[in-house]
């Protein structure tokens, strides 16, 4: 079977949403609050099922980084990944809908090359799939990631890379990092 690959781009990486987050999700200031709109995405689409995109998600060690430790299986599992001297985070697993969609809460965060270096902690990486015309799309949402952060081009850069690249190639070729 031929497989066919489309990027989406959402109007340079950002995505409106109508509400914003729950209080005791928000930052330091109510700062996700007031600037939830424009949150960091990533998609593309494949010929694959939305249950093996679902699955391919919860293999982190194989498309993020192998400096993972922890569970990504059930609801509130906890993993950290962790790249020493440069990043440190913590991600609890709040939302579990089976081919469908995936969030991930980071509960801690370190990222050593920022003074404020805990500027993911309360943020969501969300993962939308959907199923339309034949092909699965997946929608990353990292909540919270703004332009305002002192992290955010090298994030973005980061999570295009990732999401686009490293996940894109798990899914269509089962080509791990």
């Amino acid at each position: 079977m031929m497989r066919k690959h489309r990027f989406l781009r959402a109007d340079f990486g950002f995505v409106q949403y109508p509400l914003p987050p729950p209080p005791h999700l928000c930052l330091k200031n109510n700062e996700m609050e007031k600037n939830d709109s424009k949150s960091f995405t990533a998609n593309f689409e494949v010929d694959s099922s939305p249950q093996h995109v679902f699955n391919c998600i919860k293999e982190i060690p194989k498309w993020w980084t192998s400096d993972f430790c922890g569970n990504n299986a059930k609801l509130h599992d906890e993993f950290v990944i962790c790249h020493p001297g440069a990043h440190y985070s913590k991600q609890q697993l709040i939302e579990l809908i089976p081919g469908k969609k995936l969030v991930w809460l980071v509960t801690e965060s370190e990222l050593s090359w920022l003074k404020n270096k805990d500027e993911w902690t309360g943020t969501k990486m969300v993962f939308d799939i959907s199923h339309e015309r034949d092909m699965t799309k997946l929608q990353f949402t990292h909540e919270g990631l703004i332009p305002e952060k002192e992290c955010y081009d090298r994030c973005t850069q980061g999570w295009n890379m990732v999401i686009k690249e490293q996940l894109f190639n798990f899914v269509t070729d089962g080509k791990t990092i």
